[in-house]
Protein backbone atom coordinates (compact mmCIF):
# COMPACT_ATOMS: atom_id res chain seq x y z
CA UNK A 1 0.00 0.00 0.00
CA UNK A 2 1.33 3.45 -0.94
CA UNK A 3 1.94 5.76 1.98
CA UNK A 4 0.24 9.16 1.66
CA UNK A 5 2.64 11.58 3.32
CA UNK A 6 2.61 15.35 3.78
CA UNK A 7 5.94 17.10 4.29
CA UNK A 8 5.93 20.49 6.00
CA UNK A 9 9.32 22.12 5.63
CA UNK A 10 11.49 21.45 2.58
CA UNK A 11 14.82 22.97 3.60
CA UNK A 12 18.14 21.15 3.36
CA UNK A 13 17.02 18.35 5.66
CA UNK A 14 13.34 18.26 4.71
CA UNK A 15 14.26 18.37 1.04
CA UNK A 16 16.51 15.33 1.40
CA UNK A 17 13.81 13.44 3.35
CA UNK A 18 11.24 14.36 0.71
CA UNK A 19 13.51 13.28 -2.12
CA UNK A 20 14.04 9.88 -0.52
CA UNK A 21 10.33 9.38 0.15
CA UNK A 22 9.45 10.13 -3.48
CA UNK A 23 12.22 7.86 -4.77
CA UNK A 24 10.96 4.98 -2.60
CA UNK A 25 7.42 5.15 -3.99
CA UNK A 26 5.53 7.21 -1.42
CA UNK A 27 2.91 9.74 -2.50
CA UNK A 28 4.29 13.02 -1.15
CA UNK A 29 2.49 16.35 -0.80
CA UNK A 30 4.80 19.18 0.21
CA UNK A 31 4.34 22.64 1.67
CA UNK A 32 6.96 25.27 2.44
CA UNK A 33 6.78 29.05 2.54
CA UNK A 34 9.70 29.06 0.09
CA UNK A 35 8.08 28.04 -3.19
CA UNK A 36 11.44 27.34 -4.82
CA UNK A 37 12.03 24.55 -2.32
CA UNK A 38 8.61 23.14 -3.13
CA UNK A 39 9.37 23.27 -6.85
CA UNK A 40 12.61 21.37 -6.30
CA UNK A 41 10.58 18.46 -4.89
CA UNK A 42 7.69 18.63 -7.37
CA UNK A 43 10.28 18.31 -10.13
CA UNK A 44 11.12 14.93 -8.60
CA UNK A 45 7.52 13.76 -8.42
CA UNK A 46 6.04 15.31 -5.27
CA UNK A 47 2.77 17.27 -5.29
CA UNK A 48 2.56 20.89 -4.14
CA UNK A 49 0.08 22.16 -1.56
CA UNK A 50 -0.99 25.76 -0.99
CA UNK A 51 -0.94 25.43 2.80
CA UNK A 52 -0.02 23.00 5.57
CA UNK A 53 -3.75 22.32 6.02
CA UNK A 54 -4.15 21.40 2.36
CA UNK A 55 -1.15 19.08 2.54
CA UNK A 56 -2.48 17.36 5.67
CA UNK A 57 -5.94 16.99 4.16
CA UNK A 58 -4.50 14.74 1.43
CA UNK A 59 -2.40 12.59 3.73
CA UNK A 60 -2.51 9.97 6.48
CA UNK A 61 0.91 10.92 7.87
CA UNK A 62 2.42 14.39 8.25
CA UNK A 63 6.16 14.96 8.65
CA UNK A 64 7.41 18.29 9.95
CA UNK A 65 11.04 19.33 9.45
CA UNK A 66 11.38 22.85 10.83
CA UNK A 67 13.84 25.04 12.72
CA UNK A 68 12.26 25.72 16.11
CA UNK A 69 9.45 24.75 18.45
CA UNK A 70 7.66 28.03 17.73
CA UNK A 71 7.71 27.36 13.98
CA UNK A 72 6.48 23.79 14.51
CA UNK A 73 3.59 25.07 16.64
CA UNK A 74 2.65 27.69 14.05
CA UNK A 75 2.81 25.14 11.22
CA UNK A 76 0.61 22.65 13.05
CA UNK A 77 -1.80 24.75 15.12
CA UNK A 78 -1.67 28.16 13.44
CA UNK A 79 -3.98 29.50 10.75
CA UNK A 80 -4.18 27.07 7.81
CA UNK A 81 -1.95 24.74 9.78
CA UNK A 82 -1.83 20.96 9.79
CA UNK A 83 -4.56 20.66 12.44
CA UNK A 84 -7.01 22.60 10.24
CA UNK A 85 -6.81 19.98 7.50
CA UNK A 86 -5.86 16.72 9.19
CA UNK A 87 -8.40 13.95 9.69
CA UNK A 88 -8.87 12.53 13.21
CA UNK A 89 -6.20 9.89 13.81
CA UNK A 90 -3.66 11.49 11.48
CA UNK A 91 -0.12 10.71 12.60
CA UNK A 92 2.22 13.70 12.91
CA UNK A 93 5.93 12.87 12.93
CA UNK A 94 8.06 15.80 14.01
CA UNK A 95 11.60 15.34 12.70
CA UNK A 96 12.68 18.80 13.82
CA UNK A 97 15.22 19.19 16.63
CA UNK A 98 13.39 21.02 19.44
CA UNK A 99 13.32 20.85 23.22
CA UNK A 100 11.59 17.98 25.03
CA UNK A 101 9.22 20.22 27.01
CA UNK A 102 7.84 21.88 23.87
CA UNK A 103 7.44 18.45 22.29
CA UNK A 104 5.40 17.20 25.24
CA UNK A 105 3.14 20.26 25.04
CA UNK A 106 2.69 19.80 21.28
CA UNK A 107 1.80 16.14 21.77
CA UNK A 108 -0.81 17.02 24.41
CA UNK A 109 -2.36 19.66 22.16
CA UNK A 110 -2.40 17.22 19.25
CA UNK A 111 -4.21 14.62 21.35
CA UNK A 112 -6.90 17.19 22.19
CA UNK A 113 -7.47 17.52 18.42
CA UNK A 114 -7.58 13.70 18.00
CA UNK A 115 -4.21 13.72 16.28
CA UNK A 116 -1.28 11.41 17.08
CA UNK A 117 2.25 12.71 17.70
CA UNK A 118 5.69 11.10 17.45
CA UNK A 119 8.90 13.05 17.96
CA UNK A 120 11.58 11.51 15.76
CA UNK A 121 14.64 13.76 15.44
CA UNK A 122 17.53 12.46 13.41
CA UNK A 123 21.25 12.04 13.15
CA UNK A 124 23.17 11.63 9.93
CA UNK A 125 22.23 14.76 8.02
CA UNK A 126 21.00 15.17 4.46
CA UNK A 127 23.54 12.76 2.90
CA UNK A 128 22.26 9.85 5.03
CA UNK A 129 18.62 10.79 4.36
CA UNK A 130 19.22 10.49 0.61
CA UNK A 131 20.55 6.94 1.02
CA UNK A 132 17.98 5.84 3.61
CA UNK A 133 20.59 5.52 6.36
CA UNK A 134 19.46 8.03 8.98
CA UNK A 135 19.58 7.23 12.67
CA UNK A 136 16.25 8.10 14.28
CA UNK A 137 15.34 8.24 17.96
CA UNK A 138 11.58 8.23 18.58
CA UNK A 139 9.31 9.30 21.42
CA UNK A 140 5.59 8.59 21.72
CA UNK A 141 3.01 5.87 22.27
CA UNK A 142 4.28 2.42 21.19
CA UNK A 143 1.57 1.94 18.52
CA UNK A 144 2.18 5.40 17.07
CA UNK A 145 5.95 4.85 16.97
CA UNK A 146 5.37 1.51 15.24
CA UNK A 147 3.06 3.13 12.68
CA UNK A 148 5.59 5.91 12.07
CA UNK A 149 8.19 3.31 11.19
CA UNK A 150 6.17 2.24 8.15
CA UNK A 151 7.08 5.60 6.60
CA UNK A 152 10.40 6.28 8.31
CA UNK A 153 11.90 2.93 7.28
CA UNK A 154 12.41 4.50 3.86
CA UNK A 155 14.82 7.10 5.27
CA UNK A 156 16.36 5.32 8.27
CA UNK A 157 18.49 2.23 8.86
CA UNK A 158 18.45 2.66 12.66
CA UNK A 159 15.15 3.45 14.40
CA UNK A 160 14.81 3.20 18.17
CA UNK A 161 11.80 3.86 20.40
CA UNK A 162 13.27 5.72 23.37
CA UNK A 163 10.13 6.20 25.48
CA UNK A 164 7.16 8.58 25.78
CA UNK A 165 6.77 11.97 24.08
CA UNK A 166 9.95 14.01 24.40
CA UNK A 167 12.25 11.01 24.81
CA UNK A 168 13.33 11.22 21.18
CA UNK A 169 14.22 14.88 21.58
CA UNK A 170 16.11 14.20 24.81
CA UNK A 171 18.14 11.53 23.01
CA UNK A 172 18.84 13.97 20.18
CA UNK A 173 20.24 16.49 22.66
CA UNK A 174 22.58 13.80 23.98
CA UNK A 175 23.55 13.01 20.39
CA UNK A 176 24.35 16.67 19.79
CA UNK A 177 26.51 16.89 22.90
CA UNK A 178 28.58 13.96 21.61
CA UNK A 179 28.72 15.37 18.06
CA UNK A 180 29.51 18.93 19.12
CA UNK A 181 32.37 17.81 21.34
CA UNK A 182 33.51 15.38 18.64
CA UNK A 183 33.68 18.07 15.95
CA UNK A 184 35.60 20.35 18.30
CA UNK A 185 38.08 17.64 19.34
CA UNK A 186 38.78 16.63 15.73
CA UNK A 187 39.25 20.26 14.63
CA UNK A 188 41.65 20.91 17.51
CA UNK A 189 43.61 17.72 16.78
CA UNK A 190 43.78 18.60 13.09
CA UNK A 191 45.40 21.94 13.85
CA UNK A 192 47.88 20.31 16.24
CA UNK A 193 48.90 17.88 13.49
CA UNK A 194 49.30 20.70 10.98
CA UNK A 195 51.38 22.82 13.37
CA UNK A 196 53.55 19.82 14.29
CA UNK A 197 54.29 19.01 10.66
CA UNK A 198 52.34 15.75 10.44
CA UNK A 199 50.24 15.04 7.33
CA UNK A 200 46.83 15.39 8.97
CA UNK A 201 45.09 13.99 5.90
CA UNK A 202 46.66 10.59 6.67
CA UNK A 203 45.54 10.47 10.31
CA UNK A 204 42.04 9.03 9.71
CA UNK A 205 43.57 5.99 7.95
CA UNK A 206 46.31 5.70 10.58
CA UNK A 207 43.77 5.62 13.42
CA UNK A 208 41.09 3.57 11.66
CA UNK A 209 39.80 0.80 13.90
CA UNK A 210 41.50 2.17 17.01
CA UNK A 211 39.81 3.66 20.04
CA UNK A 212 40.09 7.20 18.66
CA UNK A 213 38.29 6.26 15.44
CA UNK A 214 34.84 7.71 14.74
CA UNK A 215 32.57 8.70 11.88
CA UNK A 216 33.41 12.35 12.63
CA UNK A 217 37.15 11.65 12.45
CA UNK A 218 36.81 9.83 9.13
CA UNK A 219 34.51 12.37 7.50
CA UNK A 220 35.66 15.64 8.99
CA UNK A 221 39.43 15.57 9.47
CA UNK A 222 39.97 15.54 5.68
CA UNK A 223 37.47 18.40 5.40
CA UNK A 224 39.20 20.35 8.18
CA UNK A 225 42.55 19.89 6.42
CA UNK A 226 41.25 21.13 3.05
CA UNK A 227 38.83 23.65 4.59
CA UNK A 228 35.97 22.06 2.67
CA UNK A 229 33.00 24.00 4.04
CA UNK A 230 30.27 22.50 1.86
CA UNK A 231 27.19 22.66 4.06
CA UNK A 232 25.55 19.56 5.48
CA UNK A 233 24.64 21.26 8.78
CA UNK A 234 24.90 24.66 10.42
CA UNK A 235 26.99 25.99 13.28
CA UNK A 236 24.09 28.10 14.59
CA UNK A 237 21.86 25.01 14.71
CA UNK A 238 24.49 23.36 16.91
CA UNK A 239 24.33 26.41 19.20
CA UNK A 240 20.56 25.87 19.51
CA UNK A 241 20.97 22.19 20.30
CA UNK A 242 23.81 22.63 22.79
CA UNK A 243 21.86 25.37 24.54
CA UNK A 244 18.94 22.93 24.72
CA UNK A 245 21.22 20.35 26.32
CA UNK A 246 22.43 22.92 28.84
CA UNK A 247 18.83 23.86 29.69
CA UNK A 248 18.12 20.19 30.35
CA UNK A 249 21.30 19.96 32.41
CA UNK A 250 20.12 22.82 34.64
CA UNK A 251 16.74 21.16 35.11
CA UNK A 252 18.36 17.85 36.08
CA UNK A 253 21.25 19.32 38.10
CA UNK A 254 23.80 17.86 35.68
CA UNK A 255 27.26 19.43 35.43
CA UNK A 256 28.35 19.85 31.79
CA UNK A 257 31.50 22.01 31.68
CA UNK A 258 32.79 20.67 28.36
CA UNK A 259 29.42 21.17 26.67
CA UNK A 260 29.34 24.75 27.96
CA UNK A 261 32.77 25.47 26.44
CA UNK A 262 31.75 23.81 23.17
CA UNK A 263 28.55 25.87 22.99
CA UNK A 264 30.43 29.13 23.59
CA UNK A 265 32.97 28.39 20.83
CA UNK A 266 30.10 27.72 18.43
CA UNK A 267 28.42 30.92 19.64
CA UNK A 268 31.63 32.88 19.07
CA UNK A 269 31.80 31.69 15.47
CA UNK A 270 28.13 32.51 14.99
CA UNK A 271 28.75 36.04 16.28
CA UNK A 272 31.63 36.29 13.78
CA UNK A 273 29.20 35.63 10.93
CA UNK A 274 29.86 31.91 10.46
CA UNK A 275 26.58 30.64 11.92
CA UNK A 276 25.28 29.55 8.53
CA UNK A 277 28.42 27.59 7.71
CA UNK A 278 28.98 23.87 8.09
CA UNK A 279 30.72 22.40 11.15
CA UNK A 280 33.86 22.22 9.02
CA UNK A 281 34.18 25.98 9.54
CA UNK A 282 35.19 25.27 13.15
CA UNK A 283 38.72 25.29 11.73
CA UNK A 284 38.43 29.07 11.57
CA UNK A 285 38.58 29.08 15.39
CA UNK A 286 41.87 27.15 15.45
CA UNK A 287 43.66 28.04 12.23
CA UNK A 288 46.06 30.92 11.93
CA UNK A 289 49.80 31.45 11.55
CA UNK A 290 51.84 28.48 12.75
CA UNK A 291 53.85 29.94 15.66
CA UNK A 292 56.80 27.59 15.03
CA UNK A 293 56.99 28.55 11.35
CA UNK A 294 56.73 32.23 12.31
CA UNK A 295 59.56 31.81 14.81
CA UNK A 296 61.83 30.15 12.24
CA UNK A 297 61.41 32.85 9.64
Amino acid sequence: MTNKVALIGAGAMGGAIGTRLVETGNRLVVFDLDREKVRALTAKGAHAAGSAAEAAEQSDTVITSLNSAAIVRAAVFGKDGVADGAKPGTLIIDMSSIDPQSTQALARDAAERQLRWVDSPLSGGAPKALTGELTLMAGGEPKDVEDAHRVLRHVASNYTHMGPSGAGQTTKLINQVLCGLGFLAVAEATQLAINAGVDAARIPQALKGGRADSAILQEYMPRFVSKDYRRTGRIDNMVKDLDGARDLARQTMTSMPMTTLCAEIHRLLTAAGLGGEDQAALMEYFSGPNPIEEQNR
